[in-house]
């Protein structure tokens, strides 16, 4: 079973949305026994007393316009335990890399990729806690999982 954690900095918008967004590609082509999903944040800013933030109501918004389910999400931290945990770490953009690299320590580089380039235009997954554009910000992310998961599939996972 392939391991897979998509990390954002707070993980109440781009990481959580992509971890339910996979888990339904996945549902979807009936290979559900072959991946593991979660997301994690790189901050704290969203986790208070060892509790954390739903995902954020406009985020959630967009994901339900799209028919998806939030229930029960909220975030979670990195930690450098998580490094023997998972196969793949998946940033949004290059902050998230570097917090993942330095939060994951030596031996980490080779599991740290960003979700865009999966896709050919490559780049950073549109943050929409700054642009409000949650829309913008689901596209990318629908882009990036859909183009993850055929390459996973055609590697025989």
């Amino acid at each position: 079973m392939l391991k897979i954690i998509f990390v954002c900095h707070g993980n109440i918008c781009r990481s959580p949305s992509a971890e339910i967004l996979l888990k339904k590609m996945i549902k979807e082509e009936g290979v559900e026994d072959r991946f593991f999903v979660s997301s994690a944040a790189t901050s704290t800013e969203e986790i208070f007393n060892g509790i954390g933030n739903p995902i954020y109501p406009p985020m959630a918004a967009e994901l339900r316009r799209h028919g998806l389910s939030t229930e029960g999400k909220r975030a979670v931290q990195l930690t450098a335990a998580d490094l023997e945990k998972y196969d793949m770490f998946i940033g949004m953009d290059s902050a998230n890399v570097r917090n993942m690299k330095r939060i994951l320590g030596e031996g980490s580089e080779s599991k740290i990729s960003k979700l865009m380039e999966y896709t050919e235009r490559g780049g950073d997954v549109a943050d929409p806690w700054y642009s409000e554009r949650f829309d913008v910000a689901f596209y990318d992310i629908e882009e990036g999982c859909r183009a993850l998961l055929d390459l996973l599939l055609a590697k025989g996972y």
